[in-house]
């Protein structure tokens, strides 16, 4: 694959991977039985606030992008477009999925929505863009202080996951769920949907010397 042609494909997919996060997560909301730990704060702020969902989750991560500069970690496109694109898709997923009645319904809706996020997050990650404000401020730590990354992890969303808790956040057995499955999930569709690196083209060997 050529190098534009291999450009295009990122592109396509890092845009792909967020709007499909972006309903992906709005399916987990409609699902009303629990949401992922940053998601939760979202509720929890849109409760107090009246502020649309989708407008907090793009505000929430920009804050955390702010959390950035003192690790001295560097966003790249994808990171920027993660802040601007998810919230919107959100808010196109939450306008046209009605919110079941029967829990078995709920528990699918959620189900797909998890399945989804699964794709999406190998998309979007595997478009080799830059990670997410929330992934970056994890690694960035990580890398800064030297803090184990499973630490870092559970620190920041058990932290997120109580004050979004407290806020009126919706904390449930999809919430288990999510922390259980997604690790496994994503590492099985990341490789699958890794953008490979360009082939260098080898340099030219020298040519052999001629004997006198």
């Amino acid at each position: 694959m050529s190098s534009s042609a291999l450009l295009a494909r990122r592109v396509i997919q890092l845009l792909v991977g967020l709007f499909f996060y972006g309903i992906a997560l709005s399916l987990m909301i409609r699902g009303a039985v629990g949401v992922p730990p940053w998601e939760v704060l979202s509720q929890g702020l849109a409760k107090q606030t009246g502020l649309p969902f989708g407008l907090l989750t793009n505000i929430v991560g920009a804050l955390v992008l702010l959390l950035w500069i003192p690790i001295r970690q560097k966003p790249g496109v994808g990171t920027i477009a993660n802040v601007l694109l998810i919230g919107p898709a959100i808010e196109v997923g939450l306008a046209v999925v009605p919110t079941p009645e029967a829990l078995w319904q709920q528990i699918a809706l959620f189900a797909a929505g998890l399945a989804l996020l699964s794709i999406a997050s190998g998309l979007y990650i595997g478009a080799r863009f830059g990670p997410g404000p929330r992934d970056g401020l994890m690694t960035g730590i990580h890398n800064r202080w030297g803090f184990k990354i499973w630490w870092v992890r559970s620190a920041i969303e058990l932290t997120v996951l109580t004050v979004g808790w407290l806020l009126g956040g919706n904390v449930g057995v999809g919430t288990l769920a999510f922390a259980l499955l997604i690790g496994p999930m994503v590492g099985v569709t990341l490789p699958w949907l890794r953008v490979p690196v360009a082939a260098t083209p080898a340099a030219p060997s020298a040519p052999a010397p001629v004997a006198p």
